[in-house]
């Protein structure tokens, strides 16, 4: 099995009779004999859930730490740490650089360089990424990333602040 394949490892225990062979080899029990527990402990073999050693089955606990380590989620980097599943901030940084970084990527992704937008659609726009998007709005601006007209009915990005 591949360290990363943790379909096996489900497929095995989405099935009774391997599920019940896996908790005789954890116990310690004697296997039954059969065809069917042969095909149980094969897929737990297969999966990485048991091994046989020395004659013996057990189960494999190295096996399991390599699917769960494969597994494992990454930590999200850059702006990405600030984003809930749905790329929307969930928080916002604390430090001022990471703060910017993260407004100028939101600016990138609502604005192109000379696009001159009305208050009602950078606010649409701006809603995909916070639940306040009049906040975001307002960070944005007092970033220096976004300026808006003297009536602040229109929006642009800031050249020199990209």
């Amino acid at each position: 099995m591949a360290d990363s394949d943790w379909r096996p490892i489900l497929a095995a225990l989405a099935n009774a009779d391997t599920r019940a062979a896996f908790a005789r080899v954890t116990l310690g029990l004697p296997l039954e004999a059969g065809a069917r527990e042969a095909r149980s402990i094969a897929a737990l073999v297969v999966a990485g859930l048991v091994s046989e050693v020395t004659g013996a089955t057990v189960v494999s606990e190295e096996g399991i730490r390599a699917a769960l380590a494969a597994g494992g989620r990454t930590r999200p980097t850059g702006v990405q740490r600030f984003l809930d599943a749905d790329g929307r901030i969930d928080r916002y940084p604390s430090g001022r650089a990471e703060r910017e970084e993260l407004l100028r990527w939101v600016a990138e992704h609502v604005l192109t360089a000379g696009e001159v937008v009305g208050e009602r659609e950078v606010t649409d726009r701006l809603s995909r990424f916070g639940r306040d998007p009049a906040a975001l709005r307002r960070y944005l601006v007092d970033a220096g990333i976004l300026e808006r007209t003297r009536s602040g009915s229109e929006y642009a990005l800031v050249a020199s602040a990209l």
